[in-house]
């Protein structure tokens, strides 16, 4: 059972997440915050495998709150995936690199909110659909002026390959087509260079290509 903590402070959006996740055999809601704060507490205290929180909340906002789950050590097992009501909200790109797992808009369909829960569980990173290379080339040129790539020593030149496609938006598939190989053998190559990297998920693999240098702005095509 995937376990799911709410976090907005509208009740209604709160009962119609619960209503729809609850309906699901293997997704449960544990959980509901109306603040950042209440947030934090309550993933100290029930440890769910996805949050799905708000940005803009009383007390603390959804950003701040999820930088205090995602530097936590602990909590290294919570995903985060940030609510907004815009596709491009200008605090995403920050809650990206604090380390949530990607975002949706709030009025996203069903079905895509439930693979979105899903999806994070698996390490996937999740961004809405149609806008992933619109995010990444927006973070690209809001992100600070790239370091050497020395950082990445760890990695094989494929791994660093496939590190570059994941970092101008391709998924497994379309990095096992660019490559010609299965798509689990780019899974396999994505998730060694994740554990080799320290990234939480897909979401921060793409930071860390931004910010290493060994993407940049002007990639994507």
């Amino acid at each position: 059972m995937i376990r799911v903590l709410l976090a907005d402070d509208q009740l209604l959006v709160r009962a119609g997440f619960r209503a729809l996740l609850d309906a699901q055999q293997d997704i449960g809601v544990t959980g509901e915050a109306a603040d950042g704060e209440e947030a934090v507490r309550l993933v100290h205290e029930l440890r769910p495998d996805v949050v799905l929180m708000d940005i803009r909340m009383p007390l603390l906002d959804g950003l701040a709150a999820t930088r205090r789950i995602t530097e936590d050590e602990r909590l290294n097992g919570v995903k985060v995936v940030m609510l907004t009501t815009f596709e491009l909200d200008e605090y995403v790109f920050e809650a990206i690199r604090s380390g949530a797992s990607g975002f949706l808009v709030k009025d996203t369909e069903p079905e895509e909110l439930l693979r979105a829960v899903r999806a994070v569980v698996e390490g996937d990173a999740l961004l809405s659909p149609g806008v992933t290379r619109r995010l990444i080339a927006e973070f690209a040129a809001r992100s600070k002026a790239p370091a050497d790539a020395d950082g990445l020593g760890a990695l094989t030149e494929r791994e660093r390959e496939v590190m570059a496609l994941v970092g101008i938006g391709l998924s497994n598939e379309e990095i096992a087509r660019r490559l010609v190989v299965s798509p689990l053998t780019a899974k396999t190559h994505v998730s060694r260079t994740m554990v080799k990297l320290g990234a939480r998920d897909r979401a921060q693999l793409v930071v860390l290509a931004y910010e290493s240098g060994l993407v940049r702005p002007g990639w994507l095509g």
